[in-house]
């Protein structure tokens, strides 16, 4: 074990490899470099290592990394991508770490490659005779886009541990509920055509104008129909995202998109949104045959609850020092939660953070996640 670095070089070494994952071509990259990294580390601590390449992606893979034998034990899983960045807006280089003020400054330092430097921390001392029950590290590609890592994952089932975390920044307080996300394009075929002549043309900026105050009317459906007093946003939401059409000013637009993006609350399925979806175009459709349509722009990812009753729960509060709480962006933990075991999201620095110039983590974090992980690890495997 003498090549394993300590905390801050090995954070160092996650945050120099780059592995951002994007929607546009180029931006997106692969992890293996992050994926390979990890493997030789957890290698050495003895630990059985499976890396999977994910399907549909472009050079993307997950790492399963297994410590004891036997049935049940704890999941450790993380997202090994980040976001795109804006280097401009950074003071320093964000795939190289700085340590400032007491905090470390890095792309992904807190969301959240830091998590496995953490874990790897804990794991220096364990020993497979020493647990009863395995331990688990999971690293998933894409969560920044499709989730395809965690999606792939949890369809092979390959495991069924008692519990999971997944270290996304919660200031170390259990997240046990969060919304899902969906994202819809809806797109308007009009009829292009010289402005001096309206009748011999159909707008479609002037249906998406339409189409707009009927979505308008579902936001308000939605915030007088559903509430979940947990949130701080308490009700579904639906946001305009992006909006495109035409291309001058003295022609007739005959094309429009709208981007738009609807989080549910738990308890609400993909179809019911769908449904509340159609209904408020329906009279529009009729209206105008055949030219409006709508379409997903990335799977869907479903809302997530664990219950506040459940051991897993009670422990966490119990470890943390602090009281459960939802969360209105979206995570891995209902695709984790699949495989049958109690979740929850809980890990170092601050959601405030992730996708932000200049993120950090703090100094402060690393002795509290570091005694968390090994009370976590002594609990469900030892």
């Amino acid at each position: 074990m003498k090549n394993l670095p300590n905390f801050t070089d090995s954070l160092t070494q996650l945050i120099a490899s780059a592995s951002i994952s994007s929607t546009q071509a180029s931006w997106d990259q692969g992890n293996l470099a992050v994926i390979q990294l990890l493997a030789s580390w957890f290698e050495q601590l003895g630990f059985s290592i499976d890396i999977q390449a994910v399907p549909e992606t472009r050079n993307k893979y997950n790492l399963l990394a297994k410590l004891g034998s036997g049935t049940g034990g704890l999941l450790l899983a993380g997202h090994s991508d980040t976001v795109p960045f804006d280097e401009n807006r950074w003071l320093s280089d964000p795939l190289k770490i700085v340590d400032r003020d007491n905090k470390f400054y890095g792309l992904g330092t807190c969301d959240m490659k830091g998590f496995f430097a953490f874990i790897l921390q804990v794991c220096k001392g364990l020993t497979a005779k020493q647990l009863k029950k395995p331990l688990y590290i999971l690293a998933t590609a894409d969560e920044e886009t499709t989730m395809a890592g965690a999606r792939f994952f949890t369809q092979n089932q390959q495991i069924k541990p008692d519990v999971a975390i997944i270290g996304e920044p919660t200031n170390l307080v259990p997240v046990i509920m969060h919304k899902g996300h969906m994202s819809h394009r809806i797109t308007i075929q009009g009829q292009s055509g010289h402005s001096s002549k309206p009748s011999l043309g159909v707008n479609a900026i002037e249906i998406i104008h339409q189409v707009i105050g009927q979505l308008m009317q579902l936001k308000e459906k939605l915030a007088h129909n559903y509430s979940n007093q947990a949130f701080d946003v308490k009700e579904p939401t639906l946001n305009f995202g992006a909006i495109h059409g035409g291309d001058n000013a003295n022609r007739i637009c005959g094309h429009c998109e709208l981007d738009i993006d609807m989080r549910a609350l738990p308890g609400m399925n993909d179809s019911e949104l769908i449904l509340l979806l159609s209904e408020a175009l329906k009279p529009l459709a009729e209206k105008y045959p055949n030219r409006i349509s709508f379409s997903e722009l990335d799977p869907s990812s479903p809302s997530f609850e664990q219950n506040k009753n459940s051991d897993f729960v009670t422990v966490a509060e119990e470890i943390s020092g602090h009281s459960c709480c939802a969360v209105n962006y979206a995570t891995e933990a209902p695709f984790i939660q699949q495989l049958g075991c109690q979740t929850i999201v809980l890990g170092p620095g601050s959601i405030d953070q992730a996708h932000q110039p200049n993120e950090f983590l703090a100094h402060s974090e690393i002795d509290k996640t570091e005694q968390l992980l090994l009370k976590m690890i002594e609990r469900y495997c030892l």
